[in-house]
């Protein structure tokens, strides 16, 4: 498949009037620095050039200097996999005086974050669905929680929510990662293996793509005490869900004015979490690159592309990826 995608981009570029130049004119459209974001990057890039004529620009990001980017420069034109909770009150302001719009939501429901347990746990002991199921079973989870590293945002949520529950005292030990990298091999091993695991992860991303995973019921998502978690001072921590955190697609509004196809296809651009999870996943198996995981997303998705498109563009990509 790798190497069909790695074709499919070359034989892009050599189909003469297959992405007529400056049909649509300049975009420049930002890549964040990290892999979902790449690969939603790299299938908006090959649908504008290649469907709607575009001469695309990428440029390297990240989520503040992009926005801080639009705010003094009116520039890149598209910001993408723009994570709202993390934006603070600069994009909203950007929004309040008319220099940006939300596009639509590129994730769907968007990140998603919890506790998780392998299925084939909860296939073997129901009762593991939920938080209190495994506090009375501790031994069912090999008595262990893979906690965050020291520093990440989701360390403080858990260490509240941690003691919230007072999950120690049902015999829990929480093991605090040192890097990302430890939290992810710890569940890969334990998957691997057909051992328990019971921690924290979040999506999309390649474990949860690539192993089976059930999202532990924590309860109902309470937004008041979700804020209050988020403080790793507060006194008296509840509990409650991780809710889906909401991640864009916004373009500047000089833009939507004067490519209104293009910023009406990038307002339909959305992919399921678990299907960018799943992905990820294929590109860390085959050592893909975003742009070949871009073109496997096209090239095996095409249901969930082809309504983005007008039919004109439509008809260009699927004559190219049947190439």
């Amino acid at each position: 498949m790798k190497k069909l995608t790695s074709a499919a981009l070359l034989c892009a570029a050599a189909i003469p009037g297959m992405a007529q130049a400056n049909q649509c004119g300049e975009v420049s459209i930002t890549e964040m620095n990290w892999a979902s974001a790449s690969v939603v990057t790299n299938v908006a890039k090959f649908i504008m050039e290649q469907g709607y004529g575009c001469e695309v620009s990428v440029v390297p990001s990240d989520t503040v200097p992009a926005v801080t980017s639009v705010a003094e420069n009116g520039e890149p034109d598209i910001v993408t996999e723009l994570w709202l909770n993390s934006t603070g009150e600069v994009y909203e302001r950007l929004e309040e005086e008319g220099k940006i719009e939300r596009a639509g939501k590129v994730l769907d429901p968007g990140g998603v974050e919890g506790w998780w347990i392998p299925t084939y746990l909860v296939e073997e002991h129901p009762e593991l669905k939920t938080i209190e199921g495994i506090m009375a079973n501790p031994e069912l989870v090999d008595a262990r929680f893979n906690n965050c590293p020291d520093g990440w945002g989701c360390r403080v949520v858990n260490d509240n929510l941690i003691r919230a529950l007072d999950l120690e005292a049902s015999g829990i030990e929480v093991f605090n990662h040192g890097s990302g990298e430890t939290l992810a091999s710890s569940m890969a091993s334990a998957v691997q293996d057909q051992e328990p695991w019971f921690g924290y992860y979040w999506g999309p991303t390649v474990p949860l793509g690539k192993f089976d995973m059930t999202r532990v019921d924590l309860g109902e998502y309470n937004k008041a005490a979700h804020e209050a978690n988020q403080n790793p001072d507060t006194p008296d921590p509840q509990v409650s869900d991780f809710p889906a955190a909401p991640v864009l697609t916004s373009v500047t509004t000089d833009f939507k004015q004067r490519a209104p196809e293009v910023a009406d296809m990038l307002s339909k651009m959305t992919f399921k979490t678990d299907t960018m999870s799943a992905v990820l996943a294929w590109k860390s198996e085959n050592n893909a690159s975003a742009e070949e995981a871009a073109v496997y997303f096209l090239s095996s998705y095409p249901k969930v592309w082809s309504g983005w498109l007008n039919e004109s563009a439509e008809s260009k990509l699927a004559a190219l990826l049947e190439k």
